[in-house]
């Protein structure tokens, strides 16, 4: 099971439905909410655990794909999982490229839907994961100083003290004293271990001054 932060949302404007998948993943042990449209569900605040959210796709006013579509737009990830009974191959292709977990024709089998939710929370977990690490890792480069990231930069290709110190114009030794404090600042001991921390933090890898792109 998820995370006690993991919630499931579902957006069904039927009733009987929306009860009926409560149910089904209150005895699985789910936190659920539920909402009649999904109008109603944008206007809450995104959820800040792994979030799965199950969507009808034809429903009076915002339907399922513009909906998505929407959430893509706005930068959300909520993990969706369709479930309709009125889909067709070109609406489920749709919906698979917008990056949904599940297209699932109405009547489903409930171990079918509950597949599809672990894998969408699963999936979204890992993207909480990846946005906290990025966080961390964008916190601890802004300790640097301007001069520090420049050197820190050009470590990272793998440049010598020395050729670092050619390179910005500065003695080997005022150098190995800003590699000293960055590795410091960001808790490190090595080349490998900066790479890990710039890998996390997203920052475009530099070119090795000198070499041909």
């Amino acid at each position: 099971m998820m995370s006690s932060t993991a919630m499931v949302f579902v957006i069904d404007d039927d009733q009987s439905m929306r009860k009926s998948l409560e149910r089904l993943l209150d005895a699985a042990c789910y936190k659920v909410e539920l909402f009649k449209s999904a109008s109603e569900f944008l206007s809450r605040s995104a959820h800040a655990g792994p979030s799965c959210v199950i969507v009808d796709v034809q429903m009076p006013g915002l339907n399922g794909i513009d909906f998505q579509k929407g959430l893509t737009e706005h930068g959300r990830e909520e993990q969706l999982v369709f479930v309709t009974g009125h889909g067709n191959i070109p609406m489920c292709a749709r919906a698979m490229k917008g990056g949904a977990i599940d297209f699932l024709p109405k009547p489903f089998k409930p171990r079918q839907l509950l597949e599809s939710v672990e894998r969408a929370l699963t999936r979204s977990a890992e993207q909480h994961r990846r946005a906290s690490e990025k966080n961390h890792a964008g916190g601890l480069l802004e300790r640097l100083t301007p001069r520090e990231y420049q050197v820190m930069q050009l470590v990272a290709t793998g440049m010598l003290n020395k050729q670092v110190g050619g390179e910005l114009g500065m003695a080997e030794k005022t150098v190995k004293t800003h590699r000293a404090h960055v590795m410091q600042k960001l808790g490190i001991t090595s080349v490998a271990e900066l790479m890990v921390v710039l890998q996390k933090a997203e920052v475009p890898q530099v070119a090795k001054p000198g070499t041909k792109v």
